[in-house]
This record gives C-alpha cells, sequence and structure tokens, in this order.
C-alpha cells in the first residue's frame, strides 16, 4: 500500500472521529481512534458531513439546491468546518517580547484595541486612561539608548507613545472600547457612568458626553456599525443605548435577564446577536435586531462565574472564559462546547481576566492567575504551546490582543500595562 494510500485512509479516520465528536459520540470516537491506531487530536468538527453532502450534490440521484453556506469559502479566522488540519503560521505567545510599559498610579484594569490595531487604550484604578499609538511604541523599543537619553524634551514629546491622557472619571474605570470608524473612545466606570471622549482633539481631557448609570458599568461594546452601545452593569439587566440619542433600551421580557451582575458583552461581527455571560454562571445569545434572548447556555462553566466571551470574526464561534481556570469554544449554532482549553491554573480563580483570539485565532490566550504567565493554546485542537512569563509583580486583570498584528497588552494589579509583540525579524 503506497504512502498516498495510507495517508488518505489516515486521513479519512480523521474525519469520521471528529465527526462522531462533533455530534456528541466521543467514547465511540475514542474506541474508533484506539482501532485503526490513530492520534485523537481531531478537534470536533463536520467537515465529513459537509464533503458527503458535496459528492451528493455531484450524484444525479441527489440533485439538491445549494445553499448559500455551501458555497461561500472560508475566510480568515478559525472555521472547523473547512480547516481542522491548517498549519500555523502566526507566532506562538512565547515568541513575543516586551516592547514598551506604561505606569498608571493604580492597578491598571482595563485596556481596548481599535479596529485598525494602530491605537490601545487602558483605563486604571487611579481614573484616569491614556491612549497609546503603536507605531511609537515600536519606535520606541527599537531606538538605542543613547540616542533616547539624547532626545530634547519637545522630540521627546513629539514621540511619546502616550498620545491621549483623559480624566473625567473619578472612580475606576472599568471597561474601554473604541469606536468601530471614528476617533471615539467609549469608558465605564465605577462611578456608575459611561463617558465618550472625542480623542482627535489633543487638548481635549474630559468626555463630550456622559451616561449616568444606576449601578456600577462593568463592561460595554460598541455595535459594528457605531450607533449603539451595550453596557452591562452590577444590575443582572443589560442596557443598549442610542449612542447619538442617549435613548435606553432594555428587553421586553424581564424574565430573560440575568440573575446576577454582567461581566462581558460583546457584538458580534456581523451584528445579527451579541453575548453576555454572568457571575450567575450562564452565556447569554440575544438577536441583535430584536433585542430578545435566543439561547442560553446554563452552567457554562459548571456553575462558576463566566469572565469574558468573544466572538470568532466568522461569527460561528464564541470563546469564553471562567473562574474554573477553563477556556472553551462554542459553536453557536449548536449551542455546544467543541473544544475546552485545560492547564490554566489548578484550581478556582479569585479575580476575573479574559481569553482571546490572537490576529489570526490560530491561538488562544489567557494568563494563568497564580504564576502571572501566560497560556497559549492552537484554537484548533486545543495543543498547549509554550508559557510566556509576563514580568508582571501582580495578578494580570485584563488581555487584549490586536485584530491586525502579533501584538498584545496586559494589564495588571501591579499599575502598569504592558505591550508585547513579535517582530518579523526576530530569530
Amino acid at each position: 500500500m503506497g504512502d498516498a494510500t495510507l495517508r488518505n485512509r489516515e486521513q479519512m479516520y480523521r474525519m469520521v472521529i471528529s465527526q462522531l465528536l462533533y455530534d456528541g459520540y466521543e467514547t465511540l470516537a475514542v474506541n474508533l481512534g484506539k482501532t485503526v491506531n490513530t492520534s485523537l487530536d481531531c478537534p470536533p468538527s463536520n467537515k465529513l458531513m459537509r464533503i458527503t453532502q458535496l459528492g451528493l450534490q455531484l450524484d444525479s440521484e441527489h440533485q439538491e439546491t445549494r445553499s448559500v453556506i455551501d458555497t461561500v469559502a472560508p475566510g480568515i479566522g478559525i472555521d472547523l468546518e473547512f480547516d481542522t488540519d491548517v498549519q500555523t503560521i502566526a507566532p506562538e505567545a512565547a515568541l513575543y517580547e516586551t516592547c514598551y510599559v506604561t505606569a498608571h498610579k493604580g492597578p491598571c484594569r482595563a485596556a481596548a484595541w481599535n479596529r485598525d490595531g494602530n491605537l490601545v487604550a487602558t483605563g486604571s484604578d487611579d481614573a484616569s486612561i491614556k491612549v497609546l499609538d503603536v507605531e511609537r511604541m515600536l519606535a520606541k523599543s527599537a531606538t538605542p539608548a543613547a540616542i533616547l537619553a539624547s532626545e530634547t524634551a519637545q522630540q521627546n514629546m513629539e514621540n511619546h507613545p502616550v498620545i491621549r491622557t483623559l480624566y473625567d472619571h473619578i472612580e475606576e474605570v472599568t471597561c474601554l472600547d473604541f469606536h468601530p470608524s471614528i476617533q471615539i473612545l467609549a469608558s465605564g466606570s465605577k462611578d456608575y457612568s459611561v463617558k465618550l471622549f472625542d480623542f482627535s482633539k489633543p487638548s481635549v481631557k474630559r468626555a463630550f458626553k456622559s451616561i449616568q448609570e444606576a449601578e456600577t458599568v462593568r463592561c460595554l461594546s460598541f455595535h459594528p456599525s457605531g450607533d449603539f452601545l451595550l453596557v452591562g452593569t452590577q444590575h443582572p439587566t443589560l442596557r443598549l443605548y442610542d449612542v447619538n440619542t442617549c435613548q435606553c433600551y432594555v428587553a421586553s421580557n424581564p424574565d430573560e435577564q440575568h440573575t446576577a451582575p454582567v461581566t462581558a458583552v460583546q457584538f458580534c461581527p456581523n451584528a445579527n446577536i451579541y453575548a453576555s455571560c454572568s457571575k450567575d454562571g450562564t452565556i447569554k445569545i440575544w438577536d441583535g435586531v430584536s433585542n430578545k434572548c435566543v439561547n442560553t447556555f446554563k452552567n457554562a462553566h459548571d456553575g462558576n462565574e463566566v469572565c469574558s466571551v468573544t466572538f470568532a470574526r466568522n461569527s460561528k464561534y464564541l470563546l469564553s472564559s471562567g473562574k474554573d481556570s477553563l477556556v472553551k469554544l462554542w459553536e453557536i449554532s449548536t449551542s455546544r462546547s467543541l473544544i475546552t482549553y485545560t492547564g490554566a491554573g489548578s484550581g478556582k480563580q479569585n479575580h476575573r481576566t479574559q481569553a482571546v483570539f490572537n490576529h489570526s485565532e490560530d491561538y488562544v490566550l489567557f494568563p494563568d492567575e497564580k504564576t502571572t504567565s501566560l497560556c497559549c493554546w492552537d484554537s484548533r485542537n486545543a495543543e498547549r504551546q509554550k508559557l510566556l512569563s509576563l514580568g508582571h509583580n501582580n495578578v494580570v486583570r485584563c488581555i487584549v490582543h490586536s485584530p491586525t498584528s502579533p501584538g498584545f497588552i496586559t494589564c495588571s494589579d501591579d499599575f502598569r500595562a504592558r505591550f508585547w509583540y513579535r517582530r518579523s525579524n526576530t530569530d
């Protein structure tokens, strides 16, 4: 039997195993893997079903109408229906290096990237917000110390990575999000307010618009159009605000709401739905038009508080993390957890943090609370990569990855935010 035939047979067995996992038949999948002596690192996928459907469409006895999803080519990012065997080319987290460190006067608790990946904002317990230019941070780290020391005060100001420092909150800044198309930054705070800053003007320090809430603001997310802002607070009820009028909307059925404080919210990229999670241990999926809850993942992390939710670019999957120190990838259409990423700590976390994709969605990143190191997994098969020591002297409370390049920001209770980057010319 030739090598090509053996490879084809191995691939066929892997697709059968992944289909069994996809359909929930874990025991059968394990037994088949042992019988045919095939590796079980096959993430759940319905790839075999799609191949079968395509074959039936070519069969004269099974002429079926092709749906739109059957003719759409896979896009960038994770898609287990098409790319379970993709070779990742993006750098793993262990190859990133610290390029810049900025310090607040209190614990650093929040961060956000803009959609182009050229700006990042950090928020602190000291009530301040910093907006940093990514190119300036990279240039600063690449400039020899002797040249930096010889810069004049004017040159230092012109080249300084912190391009704006915003002050309009009176308590801790808990969350940040950039408007998708214009230079507006939204922030939420423990002072019960949401602020909108126009950071296009260098002299402006204060917000041009403020929304007063009845509880501590914990999370927020702009609609992809920028016209609406989703806000989660200490109160279980989600709020949706019209950015222009500040009109507030809530779901019509109170029974659909969470039963404990909201910990994270996010619109999916195509704006059809949005997701929320809570201290009540649930993840909820909401219709982006009707504002109604269309699905609830109960006990998403075995009853533990769910800390973060992040959509994949294609809006098919949702990445969640919980205080059980686990990260899970959910398939939204079937409401099932397809992959669990394990090994980030051995016990329950004390503080919330996020699980995030890297810019290509080849990897999942999640800070280990006890060791202040970064765990990294292959997003498609949950294979653990090398740990990255984050260099913080206290717990990492926030991590956000650039949407466009190999860079991320970590925020810590040691008052610092670190910018990590993988240069293309680094060995």
